[in-house]
């Protein structure tokens, strides 16, 4: 798909030569940025860094480009990715490469109000800050990162769009695109969506169904009850590929079952703009794949014997409850921008507090900074693996 996608962009700014209709345009941001992570020295899951192996100075530098190619009944987009990293720890080092496309695209117009796709797209929806109880790829949906660059889901679409209020899609899921876990649950699944939008509301329905796994099903949605304040939602219901029970009997072993329960995600939240552009949002989210308070315990007194399998074979979230908030700085500010965001696992009484800071120092130069510091012990799940997290860099827009 990798290729398709380059031949049809290289056809594509040949044919603008030779078409005045076509209309090409391209941009992109230079990263590069260093982080330093301090790691427990009691972690029960990963004691000596013995079995995650996680990288304690990270230096990375990394190209994400933008190209599109358009005329009236066809569009082709590519986001390339290059980026070489160094991460050192007390291990050694180990120096990589990479070169993929993040996302691309090629969308025809093929008849009034319906468009059919080919490529890898982020398939990422809702509102949600902290995870994306709606979205089967993304529960992680990178918006706590600023850097972070999710991969899309290669894909094939048919979209459906008689007006401004309405939306249908049918997609093939032909894999999780690049870098994707093996075995790929996502391979060969369809994905059916369905999408309404009023003036002050808008929500959205979803299935996806994989060739060997239950059905994946969720709604979204989000109520604007003045300009500056909105309420939102998203449910999702899943089946695990598996699940890790841990014993109440912390002397027998680790049991795993396979598939899992269809169990419920839910998450609710309200976000207030004010007058100066900043913007303060509180969340709360209830995992059913998750554990208990006397669960939790459970898992961590095993994982003193069974780290590996304890690590490896976790649940996306450890508990049941959260409560997230995100005060951030009006996005448009000239000198810069800011973001704070507290997270409390009520289930355990875990806390993190992050903060991302960036600076403009010239129109195509920014300086940024990250900071995630976890509070807790090694038998809490935000401060299981480490202590602090520092992020520096520099990123450059071009052209």
């Amino acid at each position: 798909m990798k290729i398709l996608a380059l031949l049809l962009f290289a056809f594509a700014l040949s044919a603008s030569a030779e078409e005045s209709d076509w209309r090409t345009s391209w941009d992109g941001t230079l990263y590069g940025y260093a982080n330093s992570m301090d790691l427990r020295g009691d972690s029960v899951l990963n004691p000596g860094n013995q079995i995650a192996g996680l990288a304690q100075r990270r230096d990375v530098a990394e190209l994400r480009l933008n190209f599109k190619a358009e005329n009236e009944s066809m569009r082709i987009t590519a986001r390339p990715i290059v980026s070489t990293r160094e991460m050192r720890n007390v291990f050694g080092t180990q120096r990589s490469t990479d070169g993929y496309l993040s996302q691309w695209q090629v969308r025809v117009r093929a008849a009034e109000s319906w468009n059919v796709a080919a490529g890898r797209e982020v398939m990422n929806w809702g509102a949600a800050q902290f995870r994306s109880p709606s979205s089967p790829f993304y529960f992680d949906n990178g918006r706590s990162d600023p850097m972070r660059e999710l991969v899309g889901m290669d894909m094939l679409k048919l979209a459906w769009t008689p007006d401004m209020q309405s939306s249908a899609t049918l997609a093939r899921i032909i894999g999780s695109g690049y870098g994707a876990a093996q075995p790929d649950v996502w391979q060969d699944s369809w994905l059916t969506k369905f999408d309404q939008r009023g003036e002050e509301w808008a929500y959205g329905l979803v299935a996806v169904k994989a060739a060997q796994s239950a059905a994946f099903y969720a709604v979204h949605g989000q109520l604007t009850l003045q300009d500056e304040f909105m309420l939102y939602g998203e449910v999702g219901s899943l089946v695990d590929a598996y699940a890790l029970q841990p014993p109440s009997d912390v002397t027998q072993p680790f049991t795993v079952q396979t598939p899992g329960s269809r169990s419920t995600t839910a998450l609710a939240g309200a976000a207030y703009t004010f007058d100066n552009g900043t913007s303060l949002s509180t969340e709360y989210l209830h995992d059913n794949h998750g554990y208990t308070s006397s669960q939790e315990s459970a898992y961590f007194e095993r994982a003193v014997t069974s780290p590996g399998m304890a690590l490896g074979l976790a649940p996306r979230l450890l508990g049941r409850d959260y409560l997230h908030m995100v005060w951030q700085s009006n996005m448009l500010g000239d000198i810069g921008y800011g973001r704070l965001m507290y997270t409390h696992q009520i289930t355990d009484g875990g806390n993190e507090l992050a903060a991302y800071a960036e600076t403009t120092l010239n129109p195509h130069v920014s300086a940024f900074a990250l900071a995630v510091l976890p509070f807790g012990n090694a038998q809490q799940e935000f401060s299981a693996l480490f202590t602090r997290s520092v992020t520096l860099g520099l990123k450059i827009a071009m052209p």
